[in-house]
């Protein structure tokens, strides 16, 4: 079995106990996070990174489901955080933490754990541009990765929940962007 392989079941593990707060989302969520890992596979070839992606990639963005809310990041890296300590992993959790809060960074991260948390980044943003800004990764990649992981909605979930977000808050529209 490949490392993504390994990260495809370990996020299918991991997003078990979220299943009812995911709802009607968790295929979307599921096949985002699950494009998220395959770009992330094509720039990183460290097994141990592969493992800490799939953590990081379970979490993302899970604080949208499980906290109500689009100001997220905080809650998702308090998550996967307890889970890395109940996996007896707490040496991974700062590179996955980095990852969690730091994926939605407007220009490149050259912080602590750059090496996980920048491809990470880059890999998310490519799936959430759908591919038109393509942050460095292939192409083909990407085309690969939305065949094989269908969108089932990810995109148009993501538009709804920041429109209400815009009604109810426009001074502060898209909370989880870094500068």
């Amino acid at each position: 079995m490949t490392p993504l392989d390994l990260a495809l079941i370990a996020l299918d593990d991991g997003l078990k106990p979220y299943q009812a707060a995911l709802g009607t989302d968790l295929v979307a969520y599921r096949n985002h996070c699950a494009r998220v890992l395959h770009a992330f596979d094509s720039l990183v070839s460290d097994e141990t990174a592969m493992r800490q992606a799939a953590v990081a990639t379970i979490y993302h963005d899970l604080g949208i489901w499980t906290h109500g809310t689009l100001d997220y990041l905080d809650p998702s890296a308090d998550l996967a955080r307890d889970a890395l300590v109940e996996m007896g992993e707490p040496g991974w959790v700062d590179p996955v933490v980095a990852m969690v809060v730091w994926h939605h960074k407007l220009r490149p991260y050259t912080g602590p754990h750059a090496d996980v948390a920048e491809p990470y980044r880059r890999a998310d943003s490519a799936d959430v541009m759908l591919g038109l800004v393509r942050y460095g990764i292939d192409g083909e990649v990407l085309r690969a990765g939305r065949a094989r992981f269908a969108n089932a909605g990810f995109h148009k979930r993501l538009m709804q929940l920041g429109g209400r977000r815009f009604l109810r808050k426009p001074w502060s529209p898209l909370p989880m962007f870094r500068w």
